[in-house]
């Protein structure tokens, strides 16, 4: 197998081939990346060579995984301040402040996972994250097939 064939040179290729794209603006900031399977048809290669490449593109920046959309191309200009924040975190520090700010009033439920999902474009276990932390901090409690609420006192509402 030569240099050129092996599958970290393959990946990496498609990498550029994408990022080049997109400085050229054929893939302009928020626009939705091609599916794997496309991807893995234009450049006759496997999904998983074809995440490696979206991988790389991530971890550099360049794109986004949005639920229920999929990869799309950020925006340079994007404020990156807070991204070494994890966003489960950023959420949570929102609702916190929500909380504190009264926006959520002591025995007011929270948003649940599904619409926190909807509302901040991220994944339910992220959106659980949030949830647990704020939980672990004792602002507020989980009441079984209920959802989540604003402590009220040492008592969970019913």
């Amino acid at each position: 197998m030569s240099p050129r064939s092996t599958p970290w040179r393959t990946y990496t290729r498609i990498a550029e081939t994408l990022r080049r794209r997109i400085a050229d603006g054929d893939l302009p900031p928020g626009s939705a990346l091609p599916s794997e399977a496309a991807l893995g048809q234009e450049f006759r290669v496997s999904r998983t060579t074809v995440r490696r490449a979206l991988a790389t593109l991530e971890g550099d920046g360049l794109v986004t995984t949005l639920p229920g959309t999929g990869r799309v191309v950020r925006d340079p200009g994007e404020d990156d301040a807070s991204s070494s924040v994890p966003r489960y975190r950023r959420i949570a520090a929102e609702l916190r402040e929500q909380i504190t700010d009264g926006t959520f009033a002591p025995g007011a439920a929270l948003p649940s996972e599904s619409a926190l999902v909807r509302l901040y474009g991220v994944s339910r276990g992220t959106a659980r994250q949030a949830l647990s932390e704020l939980e672990g901090s004792g602002l507020i409690v989980s009441v079984h097939g209920k959802g989540r609420f604003v402590r009220e006192s040492d008592r969970p509402p019913r």
